[in-house]
């Protein structure tokens, strides 16, 4: 019998480069709470919770260069060891808000999330960002199974 070989290709997504000198940047809402990530509900009927940060950035935006971003404005996250757990809140097809984490990033540590951005963590233009900020003395977020 001759021999059978395998090969598995690896298929690497080509990310479309984003000229930030030609390129308008999109509006990204904010909603930053300490130790929770804010409910679906509280986005529904045209509210939305109170402490909204809005970010004008583009869809190459890593997360890494979010955190940074919060840290800037938001004082007490600039501690090391804070963790930052990012999920994106959108409108379903029946106006019900649903919440998908994207990634955690850790103040003055590198992590594997640190360089994905909006576009690959299929963020669209109108969607919402959650960030749940938990402190250095607390313990990390807990990662919920995927549900695909």
């Amino acid at each position: 019998m001759a021999g059978i070989e395998s090969i598995v290709e690896e298929k690497q997504t080509q990310q479309k480069v984003v000229d930030r000198e030609k390129t308008c940047p999109l509006l990204l809402r904010v909603f930053c709470s300490t130790g929770r990530h804010h409910s679906p509900g509280e986005y529904s009927n045209g509210q939305v919770p109170t402490n909204e940060l809005q970010i004008y950035t583009w869809m190459d935006a890593t997360l890494k260069e979010l955190t940074q971003l919060v840290k800037d404005v938001n004082p007490e996250t600039r501690r090391k060891g804070t963790y930052f757990d990012f999920a994106v809140v959108y409108a379903d097809r029946g106006s019900q808000f649903r919440m998908r984490e994207i990634g955690v990033t850790c103040s003055g540590q590198k992590g594997a999330d640190d360089m994905k951005t909006l576009s690959q963590a299929k963020f669209c233009i109108g969607d919402y960002m959650d960030i749940n900020i938990t402190p250095p003395n607390r313990l990390p977020p807990q990662r919920r199974a995927r549900p695909y």
